[in-house]
């Protein structure tokens, strides 16, 4: 079977399952290695099945504010997944060429991304799972100094949530909160799912371990209010975009190659809209990837083209979700834990 034909089926029969939905049995199979799950087509579903899948988790109300601090007209959040060796090893099957390719991360790219933004006077929001933290922990040192930045949460080993029983998925995100806490001296409030991979379960884990705000899903362009199950939760999404990142387009192995310059011009578009329109621009990016010589060079001119403009408001992850969640009463997610420091 095609792997991503594979994968595609795991994932949506681990979600159906766990939320509870109609699967059959599986159909006798000639060759049952080669097709391991089965899953009813969509369009076999009945409408109650329908509203299940996608009402679990769903956008709700618009946090876009009226207005940004200070009368800016864009809040611009720059940040950064530090995956470096875990993206190789999440799966158990690293090579020694591939483990080499996240190293560069700690051992160069980091370096020359946080050199950039502190030159430029600009914070950015940098999400870790833990491993990579661990492999190499000078790198919260070489985050810390500017005093601008902050940490997030994303994953133990760059998981994918949707294969893993709830309570270990809850058990890899408490891990990585106290590991981050410990080598970075500060108790994260953000969270950010390995490849964006939410389970039916990652939503109420992180209301439940009192995160601030949730960064992995693509509904709106603007902060939004989660809803579960199609009721408030009170959490905030800070949305990201596949165009928005670095991986899917400058990786030169991949499918969809582009050059550097050419992804240049896609995030100037992308930030004059939402300059225009008053909302918010915010990329991210991956210290192994855009760290690299000629992609830094990307970064530092985006950089220079946005502080062109006047109002325009460079913030943490934390920042906005904290403005939002004052000028829209939000209160804090219903069901979570103190966040605390």
């Amino acid at each position: 079977m095609n792997p991503l034909l594979l994968q595609r089926l795991t994932v949506a029969s681990a979600v159906l399952t766990s939320i509870g939905c109609e699967r059959p049995s599986p159909a006798p199979d000639p060759n049952p290695s080669a097709r391991p799950v089965s899953v009813k087509p969509a369009w076999q579903w009945s409408m109650d099945t329908v509203r299940t899948v996608v009402n679990a988790v769903r956008a709700g109300r618009t946090l876009q504010p009226a207005s940004w601090p200070a009368g800016a007209r864009v809040a611009v959040l720059l940040s950064f997944d530090v995956d470096n060796e875990t993206v190789s090893l999440r799966f158990g099957e690293p090579t020694i060429g591939a483990l080499s390719e996240g190293q560069y991360g700690a051992r160069v790219g980091l370096k020359r991304v946080v050199d950039l933004m502190d030159r430029k006077g600009v914070p950015g929001t940098f999400f870790f799972p833990s491993v990579s933290l661990s492999l190499a922990p000078e790198m919260a040192e070489t985050i810390k100094r500017s005093g601008r930045h902050e940490f997030g949460v994303h994953g133990w080993i760059h998981e994918m949530n949707v294969g893993i029983p709830p309570a270990k998925e809850r058990e890899l995100v408490t891990r990585a909160v106290d590991e981050l806490t410990r080598l970075t001296g500060t108790r994260p409030v953000g969270y950010r799912a390995p490849s964006w991979n939410l389970s039916a379960a990652t939503l109420g884990i992180v209301r439940e371990l009192g995160f601030l705000y949730e960064s992995s899903l693509m509904a709106d362009e603007s902060p939004y209010e989660l809803l579960a199950d199609g009721k408030p939760t009170g959490m905030i999404e800070l949305p990201v975009e596949w165009i928005l990142d670095d991986a899917p387009l400058v990786l030169p192995t991949g499918p969809r190659y582009s050059t550097p310059r050419d992804l240049l011009q896609v995030w100037i578009d992308e930030f004059d809209r939402a300059y225009q329109e008053r909302t918010m621009f915010l990329l991210t990016m991956h210290p192994h990837i855009i760290g690299h010589r000629s992609r830094i060079l990307v970064l530092k001119t985006l950089i220079d083209y946005i502080q062109t403009k006047p109002q325009v408001w460079f913030a943490t992850h934390r920042d906005v979700a904290e403005y939002v969640r004052e000028v829209s009463g939000l209160g804090r997610p219903t069901g979570a834990a103190p966040s605390g420091n």
